[in-house]
């Protein structure tokens, strides 16, 4: 297996972050979710106030993965902290390393920066993840559901105020 380096994503890189989503909507059977393109993530990532960061796995100069993230903030704590919204990894490339690296990245950001979490999602049906995640010395939170308000609903939801 090649050797990859990690690098943060640059505003080339999008049409294959966007690939990579891609990739990863499908092995998720989400696809008929997906409305992403170059052209709306890009100003989310590079534009006037971006939302979002990316930090991008090559191999022999081929963006093979990525993990995509950004500031939310803790109450508790009163302190920011890292939301990892998505990491992916080519199937190819998996084994090797590289997930490991991303989320060790992340983690040493979040210190970096003086955040008092690092946090993300995994579905539950992905074992795979989660004994990764829990080798890694992650707390899956048993307790915790997602909310989320979209597409219709959100409009609906706006109305109401």
């Amino acid at each position: 297996m090649s050797s990859f380096t990690l690098r943060p994503a640059a505003p080339a890189d999008v049409p294959a972050i966007v690939g990579l989503i891609t990739e990863l909507a499908e092995f998720e059977h989400l696809t008929h979710l997906l409305q992403v393109t170059p052209q709306t993530l890009h100003p989310h990532l590079f534009g006037p106030r971006p939302v979002a960061e990316a930090v991008v796995a090559e191999v022999a100069g081929t963006v093979v993965g990525f993990a995509l993230f950004f500031t939310n903030f803790s109450t508790f704590l009163a302190q920011p902290g890292l939301y990892l919204e998505d990491l992916y990894v080519q199937p190819a490339h998996r084994s090797a390393g590289i997930g490991k690296a991303l989320l060790e990245h992340l983690g040493a950001l979040a210190v970096e920066r003086g955040y008092g979490r690092f946090e993300w999602s995994v579905l539950d049906w992905n074992e795979n993840a989660i004994r990764f995640y829990q080798r890694m010395g992650a707390t899956v939170m048993p307790d915790w559901r997602i909310c989320r308000v979209t597409g219709e609903a959100l409009q609906r939801f706006a109305r109401s105020a």
